[in-house]
């Protein structure tokens, strides 16, 4: 459970602190308020309070990272470095072993890697929570027991406030121990899904970590839950004790509106977790049964906002004829299909950083919403049987480009490995293509990394995510579904296509009906159900060196399906591309796209320059291109084949025709 932008549960008040306290590092939400009320609590109050109140916590894991240098741990304060557990919140007791914290605190526990939240009292000792009784999602506080109950007076309750009296927020403030601060209780404001109930609204100051805390009247009765901070003013919020204690007992209840999100449009539905189950529960049967229903709405969310896109999601609606009926990019960093505000859909993603490997191997990185995108080519020296079976490795490559470090007081300390990942997996696209999927644990940051690596002949196309520990069933199912709609060429030298062609597990189903061979020196041959063409040295250097791209792009076949397919074939002598031939399958436009489209497509089918097989210089290069005669005797094909050579220099017509007729000599178009 992630807020964000993209394809993660948004959500509204408890969670959105839950995902800040997650990832973010900061360990509550509430900031600072500004108390203006002079009286003060009776002292011989304040020891029963004090014991009756307890910080929250989760013991800190240990860390199986490595970093560029040892960790300046100096530089924390004392009590953070020395402290064996995060401070997450505050707890409180209301009657023998009855203790209440917000329910957002308690969630820190689940799929967390810090283990299960657990209680501590003034003097350092940790009570471990026996039985969840009762938990409300949206008026977020949970009832729950400790197996080892300490001996001590619980607070008493005042389920009757009166308005405008001095009121005392109680809790472990900035995780430095539980403090005291005083205010108004100024006013009640209805909850925002449909005023069930009325916050109470209070000016004493509450700091991080005082959420789950007591509000207090005059007498030191609880007449509150603190819980949030007014988004507008200097006004906190806390539920009524009276809402905590006339829930029923034994039941957890969930009935809170969220918004869902998907990363490759702004569309956003709106839907409700409802539901609840019997307690009381210990903490890991409480995390599994809240599993069992919250994960089902999320995937039921996914569906219903695809399926309600489903007319205009990509490739449907005439927002995709503009990428549909577009030249395949050929650039191998990759992208993600998105649609801009206009409704049209386009492939998003550039290099944004790009770091070198050693033995011609490289790393390009970007960002598309809340993913990161890399392309990473393998290093020369490094077998692809080893490469495409070691994550841990190439991990460890990515690292290098520095997005991961972990703050220590002022410093930024590069994380340089994350050892192997915590699991692994597989996971096919809509398009056949077959991504090994990695998952990394991140301790300090009760996150995790989420990666879908996509083989390709020179190495990988990698969809990542950092993630806090609650949005990990989320994120898994956001990014299965994105990958739909990433966009990449297939490219590499033929060394590294015969490599990626020897292993069935690296290949997309596209390739199960197109076939590549080739004899270093001899002949270059292609097959596909669409074209079929072959060349020799004659034309062009067939070796090792020799640069090979499949231009993959989706594209609508003769009957109007769309396909995942090679719609560019183009080979170099070498990465220099100096010589190269290509051949480019051109659909006919439909009605609705513009101009530019219409003219190229009668450009193509009339021969005119420069698919006239006239030669031309462009700059120091050589050029030559042609339409390549569809099958039968089809007067308006919808499809048509253009065939290019380019030379380096200037090229007599003769020689770059003789070029041209070698390479449409071997050339058949089959569809």
């Amino acid at each position: 459970m992630t807020v964000s932008t993209g394809s993660t549960l948004v959500w509204k008040a408890s969670a959105q602190r839950m995902a800040c306290a997650l990832l973010a590092g900061c360990l509550a939400w509430l900031v600072v308020g500004t108390a203006h009320a002079d009286a003060t609590l009776n002292p011989s109050l304040l020891p029963e309070i004090q014991s009756a109140t307890f910080e929250v916590v989760a013991a800190k894991p240990a860390d199986t990272l490595t970093y560029a240098k040892p960790l300046p741990l100096e530089l924390l304060p004392y009590q953070e470095r020395t402290d064996k557990y995060y401070s997450i919140g505050t707890a409180f007791a209301i009657g023998p072993n009855t203790y209440v914290t917000a329910a957002h605190v308690f969630m820190v526990g689940y799929q967390s890697l810090w283990g299960p939240p657990e209680l501590r009292d003034a003097s350092g000792k940790v009570y471990a929570i026996d039985k969840i009784e009762k938990f409300a999602l949206r008026r977020d506080f949970v009832v729950f027991s400790l197996k080892q109950p300490p001996k001590i007076t619980p607070l008493t309750v005042d389920t009757k406030p009166a308005l405008n009296q001095v009121v005392y927020s109680v809790g472990n403030a900035l995780g430095t121990g539980v403090v005291i601060r005083n205010g108004l209780y100024t006013s009640n404001t209805p909850e925002d899904q449909d005023g069930k109930w009325k916050w109470i609204r209070f000016s004493a100051a509450a700091s991080p970590g005082n959420s789950g805390g007591p509000l207090l009247d005059q007498d030191g009765k609880v007449v509150g839950v603190v819980l949030m901070k007014s988004p507008n003013e200097n006004l906190n919020y806390a539920l009524p004790m009276s809402e905590v204690l006339d829930a029923p007992k034994d039941l957890a209840r969930f009935d809170k509106r969220m918004a869902y999100q998907f990363d490759v449009f702004d569309a956003t539905l709106s839907g409700v977790f409802k539901g609840e189950f019997k307690l009381p529960l210990s903490v890991a049967d409480f995390f599994a049964a809240y599993a069992k229903a919250f994960h089902p709405f999320l995937a039921s969310q996914l569906r219903a906002l695809l399926d309600q896109q489903s007319a205009n999601l990509f490739p449907n609606g005439n927002g995709a004829h503009q990428l549909l009926y577009s030249a395949p990019s050929m650039d191998d960093f990759p992208h993600i299909v998105t649609r801009n505000s206009d409704g049209v859909w386009a492939a998003s993603g550039r290099t944004a950083t790009r770091i070198t490997l050693p033995a011609n191997g490289y790393i390009a990185g970007g960002v598309v919403a809340q993913n990161i995108l890399f392309h990473l080519r393998k290093s020369d020296n490094t077998a692809a049987a080893t490469f495409y079976h070691d994550p841990k490795g190439v991990m460890d490559m990515l690292l290098k480009t520095g997005f991961l470090k972990r703050a220590i007081g002022p410093e930024r300390i590069p994380v340089t490995s994350l050892g192997n990942p915590g699991s692994t997996g597989t996971w096919s696209d809509r398009w056949g293509r077959h991504w090994q999927v990695w998952r990394w644990l991140v301790p300090y940051a009760n996150g995790y990394i989420n990666l879908f690596a996509l083989p390709t002949p020179d190495g990988y196309a990698i969809l990542m995510r950092l993630e806090p520990a609650t949005s990990k069933y989320d994120t898994a199912i956001n990014m299965q579904a994105l990958t739909d709609f990433v966009s990449l060429p297939y490219d590499g030298t033929l060394a590294q296509w015969r490599d990626f062609l020897a292993d069935p597990n690296l290949l997309p189903d596209a390739f199960k009906d197109i076939h590549i061979t080739f004899d270093y020196g001899k002949d270059f041959r292609y097959d596909s159900p669409r074209l079929a063409f072959a060349f020799t040295p004659d034309l062009q250097k067939i070796d090792a060196d020799s640069m090979l791209t499949l231009g993959f792009t989706f594209s609508p076949d003769t009957n109007g399906k769309v396909t995942w397919d090679a719609g560019q074939v183009w080979l170099a002598e070498d990465n220099h591309d100096h010589h190269w031939i290509s051949l480019l399958r051109n659909a006919a436009p439909p009605a609705d796209l513009d101009d530019s489209y219409q003219s190229f497509w009668k450009k193509i089918a009339s021969r005119q320059h420069p698919y006239d097989a006239q030669a031309y210089t462009e700059g120091d290069t050589s050029k030559i291109n042609a339409v390549v005669p569809p099958p039968g005797d089809d007067a308006k094909p919808s499809v048509l084949y253009t065939a290019y050579v380019y030379q380096p220099g200037t090229q007599p017509q003769a020689e770059m025709k003789q070029k041209l007729d070698l390479l449409l000599k071997g050339v058949k178009v089959k569809e």
